[in-house]
């Protein structure tokens, strides 16, 4: 280290770092330590304000920035560690995973490699909150990925703000420059995350656009000089600092609106730790952050942070659901590969001269960049897949009425278990199915457009799955059919919270509103088919219900949308919501093809749920329940494979294609109650 470097040299930083990856590690590893993910977010202050006070200082002295050996840095000090853990990743994935979970994180693997994995969750609606140990191994990698574009595009722009302005306004200071160009990208960057948290907190959680704010608050710290702070005020705010961080990791919880505006807290106090640093070196909350202890923790906290991820994952995966012991057992674990990696890849790496040269490291970085992409594709690559049957041999529904209630293996499979997450009904596909921000739905009109018989499907994703059933019904029957769904939203007229959106679904309140109205007033529908998930929780004001609270709510909701529906003149068909797998069907499916009792669910598990659908039809006269339990259970069990057909795709929703198959059933089922005649 240079004489420059020693100087410039914050200790209390380092221990910093041991705060933010401890906050992480205890949260992570399922301590009642709620609000641990803020860790992230001292972490991307640190960065903002080192990054920037490392290009300050470089364009004070020199006039410019070498992009070339700033990058280098980057690539010898992250790149290495990187490909070790991503490499390993790749070979435990292979050993431990089925085909189904391989083939997610082969892609995991290769957006974690360009840094690009934020985008790919956030384009995937991916809920870090509700995620668990059934995330990626990778996903924890959303954070650096957005450090990463951070060390990218930062020096970028502040060179090009000081060029623009020597260029345009001749002698300056190039302090005020980066001072107005951080303070500005800062302020819009804030505004926006704060909107996008607002609209949808699951999605701007991993938006590094909404991110940006927090390395801009530390690069502000770094180019606004603080030494005129009295040694009591700068301790007093070290410790205000400290209290920031510390209250956020034990107040805050996945309800958080996060990341804005709650961010600000562990973001502000860990500007507060910094400038008192600055102010006064000596003060003792910077002693204890620059304890051997804290230096240490510090110092492997990048690594420790790259393996402990990985670690808890596949426990899981090996082991089963982690108790909280467990889980600090594997984060110790991972500890002791953190500081393995710390001196043989990243200090090696770091420190030899044969990287000194900036070419040399860049071709590095590039080579470990190329590595870890080749590790995802050659998992992808090697990953088995069931044969796929032909539409014609696939019984489906039909089957179980035939011969034992589970199918116990099978050779040939639709769809493909990797593909069945993705195989939803075409409804979707053409836009009838509202997303979470949407309020409308269009026309969405099938079956026969002239026929002067409308039937209306109406409710959250559970009432879209039977879209494919009822088309065909409807195109036999020549009925008009009108696909009105959106993402949840069931058909009870009342308040909910989105886990991921971590609000009060107020779209849902106007998506409903209007389509009832549009039902009652515009479709006049013969008949309306409800359905919905029984699982959400509902709100009283800005409070939150329990379980048994919101199931009666629910079904309050529920009678009131029935009579209302009844109210029009039309016939009224609740379906009963479907069972609940307690595991991923694709990814069981494909891993044990032969042992398919393996991946059954026992009829009293799959329903275990305050049932809200077959209350609220029996409390209102002329409404009908199609109990839809026979078409997924037999003998007390819910098979996950019914006449070679993949039962379920995401979580507990059905495949198109088995859904398709229901068409027999579901025609039997409203003749029998006496509809449409």
């Amino acid at each position: 280290m240079s004489a420059d470097a020693a100087r410039r040299f914050r200790p209390d930083i380092e221990g910093l770092r041991a705060v933010a990856i401890l906050a992480v590690l205890l949260y992570h590893a399922g301590l009642p330590v709620t609000g641990g993910y803020v860790g992230v977010d001292v972490f991307f202050v640190l960065s903002g304000f080192l990054m920037t006070r490392l290009i300050a200082d470089e364009i004070a002295h020199t006039g410019s920035l070498s992009l070339g050996r700033f990058y280098a840095r980057r690539a010898r000090r992250l790149l290495p560690a990187v490909a070790v853990v991503l490499a390993a990743v790749a070979l435990l994935a292979w050993l431990l995973f089925s085909p189904v979970d391989r083939d997610s994180v082969a892609a995991d693997l290769v957006a974690s490699a360009l840094y690009a994995i934020n985008w790919w969750l956030s384009g995937q609606a991916v809920d870090y909150f509700a995620s668990g140990m059934q995330a990626s191994p990778v996903q924890h990698f959303w954070s650096l990925a957005v450090e990463e574009q951070f060390y990218v595009v930062w020096p970028l722009l502040l060179l090009g703000a000081v060029w623009l302005v020597r260029r345009f306004a001749g002698a300056h200071d190039p302090r005020r420059t980066l001072l107005a160009v951080v303070a500005g990208v800062g302020t819009l960057s804030l505004a926006y995350s704060v909107v996008g948290t607002l609209r949808a907190a699951d999605t701007a959680y991993f938006d590094t656009l909404g991110r940006g704010w927090e390395f801009a608050v530390g690069g502000v710290i770094a180019l606004v000089p603080i030494t005129r702070l009295t040694p009591r005020a700068a301790t007093i705010l070290a410790w205000a600092g400290l209290a920031a961080i510390g209250g956020s990791v034990v107040m805050f919880d996945e309800a958080t609106l996060f990341p804005a505006p709650w961010a600000m807290l562990p973001a502000l106090g860990t500007a507060a730790v910094i400038a008192a640093g600055t102010a006064l070196p000596s003060a003792r909350p910077q002693q204890l952050l620059s304890s051997p202890v804290m230096r240490h923790l510090g110092r492997v906290s990048y690594s420790w942070y790259l393996w402990h991820w990985p670690a808890l994952v596949f426990a899981a995966a090996a082991f089963g659901e982690l108790s909280a012991v467990e889980g600090l057992a594997v984060v110790a674990g991972a500890y002791v590969l953190a500081v393995a990696t710390y001196h043989l890849v990243e200090q090696p790496f770091r420190l030899s001269p044969v990287f000194r040269r900036s070419r040399r490291a860049l071709t590095l970085g590039a080579a470990c960049t190329v590595f870890t992409v080749a590790s995802g594709l050659v998992l992808a690559l090697t990953i088995p897949s069931l044969p796929t049957k032909a539409p014609d041999e696939a019984t489906g529904a039909p089957a179980l009425g035939h011969g034992d209630a589970v199918q116990r293996s099978v050779d040939a499979v639709r769809p493909e278990p990797r593909l069945a997450p993705q195989d939803w009904p075409r409804n979707y596909d053409d836009g009838c199915h509202a997303d979470r921000p949407e309020t409308t739905s269009p026309a969405c009109v099938y079956g026969d457009p002239e026929s002067d018989r409308t039937v209306v499907l109406f409710g959250d994703s559970h009432a879209m799955q039977y879209f494919p059933a009822l088309e065909r019904v409807a195109k036999d029957r020549g009925w008009r059919l009108v696909a009105l769904t959106k993402s949840g939203c069931p058909p009870p007229q009342v308040g909910l919270h989105n886990d991921a959106l971590r609000r009060y679904y107020s779209e849902c309140d106007t998506w409903r509103s209007d389509m009832l109205t549009r039902i009652t007033e515009k479709e006049k529908p013969d008949l309306v088919l409800t359905g919905g998930r029984d699982t959400y929780t509902a709100m009283e004001g800005e409070r939150r219900l329990d379980p048994a609270a919101s199931a009666e709510k629910l079904r309050d909701g529920y009678a009131d949308t029935l009579s209302e529906l009844r109210g029009s003149g039309a016939q009224v068909v609740t379906i009963k919501d479907n069972p609940h797998p307690d595991k991923d069907v694709p990814s069981c499916v494909s891993r044990a093809p032969q042992r398919l009792d393996d991946c059954a669910v026992p009829q009293d598990v799959a329903f275990d749920y305050p049932h809200v659908a077959d209350h609220a039809a029996n409390r209102v006269e002329g409404a009908k329940l199609l109990d839809s339990t026979p078409a997924f259970c037999r003998d007390g069990t819910c098979p996950a494979v019914i006449g070679d057909v993949v039962v379920y795709g995401v979580t507990t929703h059905l495949t198109a294609t088995y859904a398709r198959t229901l068409a027999p059933w579901l025609d039997e089922q409203l003749s029998s109650l006496d509809v449409m005649g």
